[in-house]
């Protein structure tokens, strides 16, 4: 195999261990977990602990693709460049995957850039009301965007503290709401706990189908985790940070999520008024005070986790696409402290624009982006899978020793997470809340396509252009 060409790109190796184990915890414990939980049990019921477990199994077993992929392969890019490799004896193909896994990861991070943002800035105005929204989100961007200047080391640290407050406000939450639940906690009953599970109509009120519809809205809380991957080339050895960092977050997503939305519906009835922060009812339910100021605080290191993580991941990826020629070469720029300057202002005068769109054009161009980033992401996590699946069988044939690790019960686990995200891709077009992000997602997905044919277009007429002899650029092999 040969090496992969973001390496020895200028970019520094700052991030240790402690790093990418909490930035691949961090990625997962988001704002959605904290809020958006509650639209998924309205709808399921108590039973919306199954949607959270069966779109978690889902996540466990990309991460573990990813795991396998970065430790056969690692190097910035990441999955962009499984992508083109994934089909090197097509270049045509593996040319037009790189491009869509690449973009649309992009412009995924950099709407949650903008999310991130102005929820921020509702977040913080629960405390000062008067400062108007928009000069919050803007400083938010500023700060975090300088912080990504730096360094890759004080993104690094900033990730660490940021994700380690949100690690442990859920161990606490855990452990408290856990005694609670068992009658472990003074004025608790666990007699209480369980008629609060199984009372209000039962544990699935509505039946199975708000269930599947659950897994499928919570697809978009569990993205984030795969941005270990793409660290992974900033680091000093990439294989054993990766390997670490993804057997982490596989064993721990599903307690973080699974347990804590199992230990809401323990403690907060489903069909109350209080199920639309779950989090802060559960905290009042056990007579924790200042429940809200406690919850607002971590919600509040949550939105700034994922900006923070944002503007990184679509930096690096960004920085990955010029390599290849799908991006423009200016911002391969890199500086002296090792970062891609260029492509991280890029991503942030991106967000910039997404930001005041929310307030200009908040039930058009913004929503527009809002309906359409999270089928985005699924379309990317599906190029994942059918990349691991072409791949296996090329690092099997190769380089054989580089598997240290395997995907489980390969190939059928990798055909059955294929399946079951192409599922979730049907399944929006029965689902009314979500037909408009799916045709929004789509419409994305057929810009994007627009963009590579005349990207091809355009390469076509340079190469075409060039003197007898000249050599062309060529996808490498393995």
């Amino acid at each position: 195999m040969s090496s992969n060409p973001q390496q020895g790109n200028g970019l520094q190796h700052g991030l240790k261990q402690r790093h990418m184990t909490m930035i691949a915890l961090g990625g997962v414990i988001g704002a959605g977990l904290f809020v958006g939980s509650g639209v998924v049990i309205r709808s399921a019921g108590p039973a919306a602990v199954i949607s959270f477990l069966l779109t978690g199994l889902l996540v466990v077993l990309v991460m573990r693709m990813l795991g396998e992929m970065a430790c056969a392969m690692p190097g910035g890019g990441s999955f962009y460049e499984y992508a083109r490799e994934a089909w090197c004896d097509k270049p045509a193909v593996g040319e037009l995957a790189g491009f869509l896994s690449g973009w649309m990861y992009w412009y995924f991070w950099v709407i949650v850039v903008a999310l991130e943002a102005v929820a921020g800035a509702d977040l913080i105005r629960f405390w000062l009301p008067g400062v108007p929204a928009w000069s919050i989100s803007l400083v938010l961007l500023m700060l975090l965007t300088l912080t990504n200047l730096i360094s890759v080391k004080s993104f690094g640290e900033f990730e660490f503290w940021f994700a380690s407050i949100k690690v442990a406000a859920i161990v606490v939450f855990l452990f408290v709401a856990g005694l609670y639940a068992l009658g472990m906690w003074p004025g608790a009953s666990a007699a209480a706990s369980v008629a609060t599970l199984t009372g209000h109509g039962g544990f699935a009120p509505h039946g199975i189908m708000p269930v599947l519809t659950g897994a499928v809205a919570a697809t978009g809380f569990y993205f984030g985790a795969e941005i270990v991957t793409i660290a992974a080339a900033e680091t000093s050895e990439p294989q054993k940070a990766v390997a670490r960092a993804t057997s982490s977050v596989i064993t721990r997503v599903l307690v973080f999520y699974v347990g804590s939305v199992l230990l809401v519906v323990c403690l907060v009835p489903w069909d109350s008024d209080g199920i639309a922060t779950p989090y802060v009812s559960a905290l009042n339910a056990m007579r924790i005070p200042a429940a809200a100021q406690i919850m607002n605080a971590v919600v509040l290191t949550a939105v700034l986790s994922a900006l923070n993580s944002g503007l990184y991941a679509s930096s690096r990826m960004l920085f990955a696409l010029t390599a290849r020629g799908d991006a423009p070469r200016a911002l391969a720029k890199v500086s002296r402290s090792g970062v891609p300057v260029n492509a991280i202002l890029f991503a942030t005068l991106f967000g910039y624009g997404a930001v005041v769109m929310s307030y200009v054009s908040p039930d058009k161009v913004f929503a527009f982006l809002v309906n359409s980033y999270g089928t985005v992401a699924i379309f990317v996590y599906i190029l994942i899978a059918v990349s691991q699946l072409r791949l296996r069988a090329r690092i099997e044939r190769e380089a054989p020793e580089r598997l240290r690790v395997r995907m489980w019960a390969f190939p059928w686990l990798t055909y059955l997470a294929i399946l079951g995200m192409a599922s979730i891709v049907v399944a929006m077009a029965f689902i009314p809340d979500q037909r408009t992000p799916l045709l929004l997602g789509v419409a994305s997905l057929c810009l994007l396509l627009g963009a590579f044919l005349l990207r091809r277009h355009l390469r076509r007429h340079a190469e075409a252009a060039m003197p007898a002899g000249a050599s062309r650029p060529r996808l490498r092999k393995l």
